[in-house]
């Protein structure tokens, strides 16, 4: 039987943590493996009220064992996960897969055995990820293809005629209606090979939040293992609890670092100032539409300035991380 490591990562929501931990635990009924709660150093005493609820429910010793571990330091996303890949299972053996879920997302009681079952029944594949709705049952968008120039002048014009003529570069897909291939998935629910991340490597620390997850499964299908989109796994997803995305005034440094990051590092400098130009474009022919008519500017305020600055000035460090990391092919078969 597969053996499945699940993290869930905390940082300063523990009561919403612990719903979590719950259903997923319900989910996790049958599958042989562990649990672990990484504390990405929330510094709000999360760490002792979540591992005294463990212990007071008793998850502690049950059959999926629930460890709650402190990270030490709050790296972001990428950083507290790989924190808790590198504890592995509690015997020491290593986890057939990795499985990692949001504090504010609870799978429905079939959801990771579904993710579990499409990869041992799809070995070509590398990673499969859920489909994630809202509290109403609202679906949300978190399948997409990997961002471009194209895709970024596609998504900052917001006009039908250019979205037709751009289909093939739309980042943000039509919700699937089946389970298919992905470029990539969000990762509030994403479940991995364990031996696809040893070729790989783990999440790139860099990002503090936001597209670590693009970068890992473009790694991930550069070395012939592609994502796999799951409609049969349901979870629901609260969204934006400890990142406040939702409420932003205004576009926050560190998503700034990671879209920079990430153009940087896949395709060098010169194609990331291009995909900042094509945004300004088409975010200026997008507020020229305003004008004349009344619509949600969409975005929050002072994006643009804040983007083309943040691009201005970190294209003038030479220091700015963007190496290409050494990535392990897949075997040929």
């Amino acid at each position: 039987m597969p053996r499945l490591l699940t993290i869930i990562l905390n940082w300063r929501t523990p009561d919403m943590t612990l719903q979590s931990v719950e259903a997923a635990l319900v989910a996790l009924h049958g599958i042989e493996g562990a649990l672990v709660v990484v504390d990405n150093d929330s510094g709000d005493g999360s760490f002792d009220r979540l591992s005294a609820a463990v212990a007071a429910r008793g998850w502690d010793t049950g059959p999926q064992q629930v460890r709650v571990l402190q990270s030490g330091r709050n790296g972001g996303f990428g950083a507290g996960n790989n924190f808790g890949i590198r504890a592995g299972l509690p015997d020491g053996s290593r986890p057939d897969y990795v499985y990692i879920l949001n504090s504010d997302a609870f799978p429905a009681p079939e959801a990771i055995a579904a993710l579990l079952a499409h990869l041992e029944s799809h070995p070509a594949t590398g990673l499969a990820g859920s489909f994630i709705h809202g509290p109403e049952g609202e679906p949300h968008r978190t399948a997409f293809r990997f961002p471009s120039i194209l895709g970024e002048f596609e998504q900052n014009i917001r006009f039908g005629p250019v979205s037709r003529l751009l289909r093939r570069w739309i980042v943000a897909q039509p919700l699937p209606t089946r389970t298919t291939r992905v470029d990539w998935l969000a990762g509030a629910s994403l479940m991995m090979r364990q031996s696809v991340l040893e070729r790989i490597g783990l999440f790139d620390e860099t990002f503090f939040l936001y597209y670590e997850e693009t970068d890992l499964c473009r790694r991930a299908a550069l070395a012939g293992w592609p994502t796999d989109y799951v409609v049969e796994s349901r979870v629901a997803h609260i969204g934006s609890v400890s990142t406040g995305m939702k409420t932003w005034a205004r576009i926050p440094q560190f998503w700034l670092d990671s879209r920079l990051h990430y153009y940087v590092k896949n395709h060098g400098r010169a194609y990331a100032f291009a995909a900042t130009l094509a945004t300004l474009a088409g975010g200026a022919l997008w507020r020229a539409r305003l004008l004349v008519q009344r619509k949600d500017r969409g975005d929050p305020p002072l994006y643009l300035r804040d983007l083309v600055a943040h691009g201005l000035r970190a294209m003038l460090r030479p220091s700015f991380p963007g190496k290409k990391p050494a990535i392990k092919t897949r075997p040929a078969e």
